[in-house]
């Protein structure tokens, strides 16, 4: 009789501390030690995501790395918005949606510009010939101890990147997304249970959160179906530019209940299948992917 194919959760990927390390913004995966796992090597498609024209910003490295790989061996077109100067980390991604044999545009935008989000759908939409997704990822985090430490620029800064932008982008994207599109946003477990060092961007994560229940609530009667994803620790550039304290990061994710931190590749078939025609019936819903931490109020 042939056995199961079980893999223990707790050993999977990178089990022990993690070295100290830091890099000046922008972090680059490529850089990281290790370097996450995206599932380059390892994602399978089955057409899940056939002839989709998907917008996915902060698709350099991470979680928008691995969904962009993902969709892209899914069937996908990519528009692939990254923060200017991750080029490099960019164009590795850009390798494998064509290795996939699908089209990719890259997008290299600061979402701290009021004229980003217009330029971006715009580009889409000629370069792909149309859009019916947005992966909407891209994030700000930096660690701060203390509020009267706390810079107001880095605070404004942080919700105009992290939600602000994601307004203006879904504002200039939905008179062109048919009935049947999807809207997948990146909240976090900070939503829930912010970190005191993270004031700023845990409270646009419950921003991020309440928006994407109240817009699945709006554009239901278009047919078009809005969710979100709430990582916990996962091994990140944005880990490494100031978004932890460098003497935590050996410790990252180790006291989550699988007793690591999780990979960009464990939370892609979660944003697939939100993307997907099987999840037809799921909207207004926030997945967490969190290694066991609670994301409920």
């Amino acid at each position: 009789m042939d056995k199961p194919n079980l893999i223990d959760p707790r050993k999977l990927y990178h089990t022990g501390k993690f070295q100290k390390q830091n890099q000046d913004t922008p972090a680059l995966q490529k850089k990281m030690r290790p370097v996450p796992d995206c599932g380059e090597e390892t994602y399978e498609g089955s057409n899940q995501l056939e002839n989709r024209r998907v917008l996915i910003t902060g698709g350099d490295s991470g979680i928008g790395r691995a969904t962009a790989i993902a969709y892209a061996r899914e069937g996908a077109d990519i528009a692939l918005h990254f923060f200017p100067g991750e080029e490099k980390d960019a164009e590795e991604v850009a390798n494998y949606i064509k290795k996939a044999g699908r089209k990719v545009v890259l997008l290299p935008y600061d979402l701290r510009k009021e004229s980003a989000p217009k330029e971006m759908i715009e580009r889409t939409i000629t370069e792909l010939g149309g859009l019916d997704t947005l992966v909407l990822n891209a994030g700000q985090q930096i660690s701060s101890q203390s509020i009267e430490e706390l810079p107001m620029e880095q605070v404004k800064d942080t919700f105009m990147v992290n939600i602000i932008a994601m307004f203006s982008i879904v504002k200039e994207a939905v008179p062109h997304i048919p009935a049947g599109g999807a809207i997948v946003t990146t909240t976090s477990v900070q939503a829930t249970n912010p970190s005191e060092h993270l004031l700023d961007y845990a409270a646009t994560k419950a921003a991020i959160a309440n928006f994407t229940i109240g817009l699945a609530k709006q554009l239901a009667p278009k047919g078009i179906r809005v969710n979100g994803v709430a990582p916990g620790p996962i091994w990140t550039p944005l880990q490494l530019d100031g978004g932890q304290p460098l003497d935590a990061l050996p410790e990252f994710g180790q006291d989550s209940l699988l007793e690591r931190a999780g990979q960009p590749a464990e939370l892609a078939p979660i944003y697939v299948f939100l993307a997907s025609n099987k999840a037809s019936y799921v909207t207004a819903q926030i997945y967490g992917v969190t290694g066991g931490e609670s994301i409920n109020l």
